[in-house]
């Protein structure tokens, strides 16, 4: 059985997510669809794609999404909003749809709501596939606005004696803004994007708006026979070496589902030693680990909850499990200094007045590199078309 070292992991990680080098634009579309770019924050997307694309814009961005819209945003793996290629959309979306017994991915929460109402997961559901492709002829802005306009579309089609509590407060925080039918609306888009039926617009200032997949591409998502092992071998090419349990993860599904799925490539895997313990890659992917190239970009800014940096094993990222609750938090993630492939440090960026201050915290002796990371800084600031007001560097 193949033993890999954790540098040899990185660089294959590296080319996998095309970090190794600064591609071409015209890969902007393969780089996206190598495993999908998570945006939250809001905007993380494109930091990923100006790490990836040489001479990447915001503009440029903005012209395949909102126009050529050969770019999609969707809620995908965890629930998560996702930037992928729109004709792999099949992949990112009905790839996820669980079977018989496997529950949806991103729905536990609800049971609180469904508690209150004594109403099951399937009919309310049901009630909101129902008014759902109202979608198919309007743009609504803002997530809170989506949420709460559905659940009054789903209002008449209730038990009479539901519509009340349908309309109270919500149990899940911010009740002068939700209702509870509002959170069982939020929950429940999930499995509503999964099936292709609603999907992100336009972004304007801090509101994305949303509509139907059909409204916004012109066309029903189109069904792929083969998604579900074209996810699969996306993640295990992304991050192998890999197992069954930390796909489920990466997914954010049932144990049940992601051994469904595994099994579909199985026939394509193979077991290797990595880290001590047995995990498996493709098959087509073995020579390029144990042969990848030391890579032409030493020093990396990535930004908060980049795809590289959702790694189910983060020791062979960073080693010192005691920093890793400074990069991989439950909420507000740092950016991540990448150097060789390996976490030196943490960045932050803020908006001040009429531009951008970045702080740096580094981890390892970075002197030699500092230089460095000014101008990173300021090819940053430059991509985010603002003045770069200030770089702050401790260790």
């Amino acid at each position: 059985m193949l033993t890999l070292n954790n540098e040899q992991v990185r660089r294959f990680w590296l080319h996998s997510h095309h970090l190794d080098y600064r591609y071409h634009k015209k890969f902007i579309l393969e780089a996206a669809g190598a495993c999908g770019l998570q945006n939250t924050p809001p905007g993380a997307f494109e930091t990923a794609l100006y790490n990836r694309i040489a001479d990447c814009k915001l503009s440029d961005i903005e012209v395949l999404l909102y126009s050529e819209k050969s770019l999609l945003q969707a809620w995908s793996f965890r629930g998560a909003p996702v930037l992928f290629p729109t004709a792999e959309s099949a992949v990112f979306l009905s790839a996820l749809l669980p079977e018989t017994d496997e529950p949806w991915i991103y729905t536990q929460g609800i049971a609180l709501a469904l508690d209150f109402l004594q109403l099951s997961f399937e009919e309310l559901l049901d009630k909101l596939m129902q008014v759902i492709p109202k979608l198919d002829t309007c743009m609504i802005q803002s997530k809170n606005t989506l949420d709460q306009t559905l659940a009054e579309w789903m209002l008449p089609l209730l038990p009479e004696a539901k519509r009340d509590l349908w309309n109270k407060p919500s149990m899940y925080g911010s009740p002068d803004k939700q209702t509870v039918g509002g959170a069982v609306v939020s929950f429940l888009l999930r499995p509503c994007a999964f099936n292709g039926l609603v999907v992100f617009g336009e972004r304007f200032g801090i509101s994305p708006s949303f509509t139907s997949y059909q409204n916004w591409i012109g066309s029903l998502c189109k069904p792929d026979t083969d998604a579900v092992p074209k996810l699969v071998r996306k993640y295990l090419h992304c991050y192998g070496p890999a197992t069954v349990n930390s796909f489920a993860q990466w997914l954010g599904c049932s144990g049940k589902q992601a051994r469904r799925m595994w099994s579909t490539v199985i026939q394509e895997t193979e077991p290797v030693m990595a880290g001590g313990k047995k995990a498996f890659i493709l098959s087509k992917d073995k020579v390029q680990l144990q042969s990848s190239n030391p890579p032409q970009r030493k020093l990396l800014l990535l930004g908060p909850h980049d795809s590289f940096l959702d790694q189910r094993n983060r020791t062979v990222l960073l080693p010192d499990k005691a920093l890793h609750r400074q990069v991989w938090r439950t909420t507000a993630n740092p950016g991540a200094i990448l150097q060789d492939g390996s976490i030196t440090g943490i960045w932050n960026s803020r908006k001040k007045g009429t531009g951008l201050e970045i702080n740096f915290t580094l981890w390892d002796n970075l002197s030699h590199e500092k230089q460095q990371l000014y101008e990173l800084a300021e090819e940053y600031a430059f991509f985010r078309q603002q003045k770069l007001l200030d770089v702050s560097i401790s260790t």
